[in-house]
């Protein structure tokens, strides 16, 4: 359930020097090139989504066998991006998210596991919501689509899109979301609970319990 708009910006840093070698003697060796990552098997994660164990639930226990959870505390996993999903089950298992129960469902898959799992669940498709709210929904419009520009909340469409579809490997999918699990993590990010994103952390910071409500429930009706 990775958040509203991280700026990252990168310094490309150069050297030029003046001394002059034989190209045959100081040629640099090649850069080793880096392992290709396993591919992800979609249908053993299936498998793995579904499963329980004497002592853990399935996955489709509390998200669904097609990752949309019927349950508002739950947050939907269908049509997340895969890297999003593996990145914070990797995060759930070494800690740095910080979720008892999570952990222990994660704690006895492999890394091939969360992949699997994360490409299965990614592939299907979202069932979108829709907003509760008439009263706060024009301001969650407002939030989501332009910020808060006197302190200085920058528009989560920004990162997020504007329909809520994300950005892939960068940004999770936030249209659709269950508004009770987005207010859930926009809270824990405010008040420290949540510590595995920081720029969210910095965003939430300035957010103020009604508001957090609002955007929350216009995300929801996203699609």
């Amino acid at each position: 359930m990775k958040l509203f708009v991280p700026f990252l910006i990168a310094a490309l840093l150069g050297a030029t020097g003046t001394a002059s070698f034989a190209a045959d003697e100081h040629a640099a060796a090649p850069a080793a090139a880096a392992p290709a990552k396993p591919k992800p098997d979609p249908a053993k994660g299936d498998t793995l989504f579904s499963a329980s164990t004497p002592t853990i639930q399935a996955c489709a226990s509390c998200h669904n066998a097609d990752g949309n959870s019927s349950i508002p505390a739950n947050p939907k996993l269908a049509q997340q991006h895969p890297e999003y999903i593996l990145k914070q089950l990797e995060e759930f298992k070494s800690g740095k998210r910080k979720n008892s129960v999570m952990t222990s469902m994660v704690s006895h898959l492999s890394e091939q596991d969360m992949r699997d799992i994360a490409w299965f669940v990614g592939s299907k498709q979202i069932k979108t919501g829709f907003s509760k709210s008439k009263d706060t929904v024009d301001l969650g419009e407002r939030i989501y689509r332009g910020g808060i520009a006197d302190r200085q909340v920058p528009a989560c469409a920004g990162c997020h899109s504007p329909n809520g579809a994300g950005i892939p490997a960068q940004y999770p999918r936030l249209g659709g979301q269950h508004a009770d699990y987005v207010v859930t993590q926009l809270t824990s990010f405010r008040d420290g609970g949540r510590t595995n994103g920081p720029v969210m952390n910095g965003v939430a910071a300035k957010l103020n319990d009604r508001e957090i409500k609002a955007v929350a429930d216009y995300i929801a009706g996203l699609r």
